[in-house]
């Protein structure tokens, strides 16, 4: 059923199609689509109405972050520029608009001791009361594990089958995520420890040729919801749950699952310069293996040298900020 009702219904679905099986994942963008599609519908627009202006205006009744309304245009205009590829229209009608200014974003990073801390506090709150528990305990410990020391987005772990774990090799294969891109990437001794010791509770509780997934409860697949929460729980125990909130013009981003890859980057790039390694030559050996197709996408990850770097800005700018007051 569709989700979108404009006379353009038909050609979001399809460049949504289209993008998603290059390797694109567009659901974080369903509700930017599903906005712009009900303005169009308030309007009564058609082809002929979609002109700069049309969107100056329609940018004019967003009200959210600069950041969230240009990630929106360059979603549409992705999509405008894929109608003038199938020759639906001749000219991108946003091809001129110019992004909002937005604010100084500081993401949350952890240091290499928080990391190890979490993950202990995350090990003992393991429940061994019920095997379904215990099982579902250890699944997401094994994620957390395998998103903090390899850096990982949260939906590659929740999508590895047993097949894509090798074990004498010590590697995982991920297939197929963010950019289409597919790759073989080794793992860490106490990572493979995890994953070992995880495997043996499941195939004592599961049969395993009911299991799609490497890391399952007994429900199936490991929800992002139950993620989050076991991490959140973990940083509130060691008082690490800071929330978000800004200063002048920067953003300090608070800590999420995501957090975890932002620190891989920062503290792997940071550990090979002390240890005298040339970061021109570890920025494409790090980009390759956290998935992204060119380094200039991991170097978005850098926006501070460390943890430490990361809370003196944050103490400099809420000196200044009190300082002002």
């Amino acid at each position: 059923m569709s989700k979108f009702y404009s006379f353009l219904a038909q050609d979001i679905e399809a460049f949504i199609a289209y993008r998603k099986k290059i390797g694109y994942t567009y659901d974080k963008y369903q509700n930017m689509f599903t906005s712009f599609d009900r303005y169009i519908n308030e309007k009564q627009a058609n082809l002929n109405d979609l002109t700069p202006n049309f969107f100056l205006k329609f940018r004019s009744t967003l009200s959210v972050e600069p950041e969230t309304i240009n990630r929106m245009f360059v979603a549409l205009r992705a999509f405008f520029e894929y109608l003038v590829r199938i020759e639906r229209i001749s000219v991108n009608p946003l091809i001129d608009i110019s992004a909002l200014k937005t604010k100084s974003y500081v993401p949350f990073v952890f240091s290499t001791e928080q990391v190890e801390s979490i993950l202990q506090v995350i090990a003992r709150s393991i429940r061994s009361n019920s095997a379904p528990v215990l099982l579902a305990d250890l699944a997401i410990y094994s994620i957390l594990s395998l998103m903090a020391r390899c850096g990982l987005r949260i939906s590659e772990p929740q999508r590895l089958r047993d097949e894509h774990y090798r074990k004498d090799e010590k590697t995982i294969y991920i297939k197929k995520t963010k950019f289409n891109k597919d790759r073989l990437i080794p793992l860490p001794d106490s990572v493979v420890t995890v994953i070992d010791n995880y495997l043996s509770v499941r195939n004592s509780i599961i049969d395993q040729q009911q299991i799609p997934y490497l890391f399952t409860t007994s429900q199936g697949k490991v929800k992002s919801h139950s993620i989050y929460k076991t991490f959140h729980n973990a940083l509130k125990n060691l008082k690490l749950d800071h929330l978000r909130y800004q200063v002048g013009n920067i953003t300090f981003g608070q800590p999420t699952p995501h957090s975890f890859r932002h620190s891989f980057a920062v503290n792997t790039l940071r550990l090979a310069c002390e240890k005298g390694k040339n970061p021109e030559n570890v920025m494409p050996i790090l980009a390759a293996y956290m998935g992204h197709t060119d380094y200039s996408y991991t170097i978005k990850y850098l926006k501070v040298l460390d943890a430490e770097h990361r809370n003196n800005w944050v103490d400099f700018c809420v000196f200044n900020k009190k300082d002002r007051q």
